[in-house]
């Protein structure tokens, strides 16, 4: 219904108080403004200045239709500077899909010196367990995923580089009936104890489970909080990040086992959709650095 050239005449004339105030301001004549102001009115059909002797004064409908325009106007600049950033590669948000496995510490990091840098773009992070990080690649839920793990299961369209290989300790609780074996425990010796399995968060692509044997029953848990507590209560047994069993074992929560056939490492990596790189993901992948700096920071 109006222009942003008629907001601005509107505006410029509350704030100078006269036609030939706003004139000057706007390199127009003042009955270029007297007149562009009278369209408005009519189009309007009210009046939104009263007019004085060499002043203007707002109508109460002026008053309120000058709030409005104000509003509009800094809605449309913003408009105008967010196409034009969008053109240039900005993006309202960046989305990071973080393993269940790696440091939270090192999160919190992350969020502030992003902000510093990027104090106008959201960053979404969500916590999944295995194949649910690759998952959020593949729909586009997320644009990075930090500590996905295991081989890659989906085929082209993503990038990755390593994080070195996160380590697992076999541990039970102090007051498990394993705890007090010497020797590497069978699998004979584990079967009988149920499992402590975190749920693979994957919507599409396969499961995968922490640690099972055959015909074993598990306790199936959403992250490592609550395995933790399950695993300290010894209502199961299993593998638990070497990061995160080091300090429960040194509190004496949990004791680490040798097993005949121990849990392998599994391979971490730092995986972003490809493609034409926004800057703020540009950033990142430059701010979480090479295979060794991503180790330390995220897995060790």
């Amino acid at each position: 219904m109006f222009s942003h050239h008629d907001l601005s005449v509107i505006e410029t004339v509350a704030r100078r108080g006269s036609f030939s105030s706003a004139a000057d301001e706007l390199h127009k004549v003042p009955s270029a403004i007297s007149y562009n102001v009278k369209l408005i009115e009519d189009k309007l059909g009210v009046l939104l200045f009263e007019r004085l002797h060499r002043k203007v004064k707002l109508t109460a409908a002026g008053e309120y239709f000058v709030q409005q325009a104000r509003v509009l106007l800094k809605q449309m600049d913003e408009v105008k500077t967010q196409t034009q950033r969008v053109a240039n590669g900005w993006q309202s948000s960046v989305s990071i899909a973080l393993d269940n496995v790696v440091r939270e510490a090192s999160v919190n990091q992350l969020v502030e010196d992003f902000y510093q840098q990027f104090p106008d773009i959201e960053l979404l992070l969500t916590m999944e367990v295995f194949n649910g990080v690759w998952d959020a690649l593949v729909d586009a839920r997320a644009d990075i995923a930090i500590g996905a793990t295991s081989a890659i299961p989906i085929t082209g369209g993503v990038a990755y580089r390593s994080m070195g290989e996160l380590s697992w300790d076999f541990v039970v609780s102090t007051n498990h009936p394993l705890a007090h074996y010497t020797s590497a425990l069978s699998d004979e010796q584990l079967v009988e104890f149920p499992s402590i399995c975190l749920e693979d968060s994957a919507r599409t692509l396969p499961k995968r489970t922490t640690w099972l044997l055959n015909n074993q029953r598990r306790i199936v848990v959403p992250n490592w909080h609550s395995a933790e507590q399950i695993f300290i209560a010894g209502l199961g047994i299993g593998v638990m990040p070497t990061h995160r069993a080091t300090p429960l074992v040194e509190k004496g929560l949990l004791v680490k086992k040798e097993l005949q056939n121990p849990h392998q490492n599994s391979p971490c990596c730092l995986a972003w959709r490809e493609g034409s790189l926004a800057p703020a993901i540009k950033w990142l992948l430059s701010y979480l650095g090479d295979s060794e700096k991503l180790h330390q920071q995220w897995l060790a």
